[in-house]
């Protein structure tokens, strides 16, 4: 019997038979027609199969030999191979090694024709990746169910991997978007240290996702004021961290967070408070507006004097750390942003001295959970905050957060991290004079 290594491989032979009235449902209902592939030396077990097959809507492919069955296998990547095992040349346990052991036909199922009915055979051609057999002399019946069976299986398993590639691709868009939707809530965060001599700052962003609920910044209101503020929006990822970019938009000095008060012979615009700053977004962000509520924190330093106003929406309170290590919060505020229960908010007034620090944080520093379930909480905030007296913001920022990864055992924070720290050098030397 002549084989590939002989003399070139003869055409394949294909079938396509239109289905009589009475057909039985095809495999494929979208138009795309499967491939079978047949590789059985004895021509009459081929057209058995073939009268078997015809009325299926499925292209009949038919290989004489192992031979020309890997060729056709390799060039037409049908979707079911029906091998058999007793053929010359080379059997169909090697036929089917071959194709397992290459990536082009590894995922074709193949089904095993043999009259042979020992196990050990059976789990031979398991152990080769065979998914079936069929054994001779052929039932209908049982090639048809078993047919029917794989080829379901392998069109669903193509359209798996059709929609898996679909959403690797949309993954990839997704993942530019987020990159994107990143980048643009970093450049809503300071990129450097106010040009003030009397305050330096230092701070650490985290978000528990690439992008997050929490937002902060500082600048200048005037040439005397800065403004300073911490954000932390309910939930974190897209939806939290796009009303992140609305209340920042609000907090602008170009949106308005200075205002006029009418009927007062004053500038065109004055320094808000931030209770009247509070006010504000309370009215500007009701709960309806985007589902979301968020706590902040907003304070106003004359860095020329360290007079520091300071109020706050269901947000941690900042900590006050003296120059000579005496820590205090300040506690003035109100309820949280977006609840609308027309609670007024309170404010405080503190007096900065040279070497005293500020540091403002989100929960998830204090939420910050162990495997145990305990939590991080203020008081080991406090400790940290103490134990990093004497040393650089930047030291003092990385010690707290190295606190609560030996707390946390390594773990990562649950929800978006934020620490801003101030420290305030003292009264610029023209107002020391006054």
């Amino acid at each position: 019997m002549p084989n590939a290594s002989s003399q070139p491989a003869p055409a394949p032979q294909l079938e396509s038979v239109a289905p009589q009235a009475a057909a039985p449902p095809s495999v494929e209902d979208d138009g795309q027609q499967q491939k079978i592939l047949v590789v059985d030396d004895v021509d009459l077990n081929r057209k058995i199969l073939s009268g078997i097959l015809r009325n299926e809507r499925c292209a009949l492919l038919m290989a004489e030999d192992g031979f020309l069955g890997i060729e056709l296998a390799i060039r037409e990547r049908p979707d079911l191979i029906l091998l058999d095992i007793m053929m010359p040349g080379k059997d169909g346990f090697e036929v089917c090694a071959e194709l397992k052991n290459d990536a082009r036909t590894a995922h074709v199922p193949v089904l095993f024709l043999s009259a042979l009915s020992e196990q050990a055979n059976k789990i031979k051609g398991l152990e080769l990746g065979a998914v079936d057999y069929i054994t001779k002399p052929f039932d209908k019946a049982e090639v048809l169910a078993r047919v029917r069976s794989h080829l379901k299986i392998q069109k669903l398993a193509r359209e798996l991997i059709v929609t898996n590639r679909e959403l690797v691709k949309k993954q990839w868009a997704l993942d530019a978007d987020l990159r994107a939707a990143g980048d643009i809530q970093r450049s809503l965060i300071p990129k450097g240290p106010p040009s003030v001599e009397s305050v330096q700052v230092a701070w650490r962003f985290m978000p528990c996702d690439r992008i997050g609920g929490d937002v902060f910044n500082l600048y200048s209101l005037d040439d005397a004021h800065l403004a300073i503020y911490v954000v932390d929006v309910s939930g974190h990822g897209v939806p939290a961290a796009m009303v992140t970019v609305s209340v920042s938009q609000s907090l602008s000095p170009l949106a308005g967070c200075t205002v006029r008060r009418e009927g007062q012979s004053q500038p065109r615009s004055a320094i808000a408070s931030p209770t009247e700053v509070l006010d504000r977004l309370e009215t500007e962000y009701p709960i309806e507006r985007f589902d979301k509520f968020f706590t902040i924190c907003y304070l106003v330093l004359d860095h020329r004097t360290g007079r520091l106003c300071c109020s706050r929406a269901g947000h941690p309170m900042p900590v006050l750390m003296r120059a000579d290590g005496m820590l205090t919060c300040l506690a003035a505020g109100g309820t949280i942003i977006g609840l609308g229960t027309g609670a007024p908010f309170e404010e405080e007034e503190v007096q900065l001295r040279a070497g005293d620090r500020l540091f403002l944080y989100t929960d998830g520093i204090t939420e910050l959970a162990n495997a145990a379930g305990d939590l991080y909480g203020e008081e080991r905030l406090y400790e940290a905050l103490a134990e990093a007296r004497g040393v650089s913001l930047e030291d003092a920022c990385d010690r707290v957060i190295q606190s609560m990864s030996r707390f946390g055992d390594g773990r990562l924070p649950q929800d978006d991290v934020t620490l801003l720290a101030i420290e305030f050098a003292g009264p610029q030397a023209e107002d020391r004079q006054k």
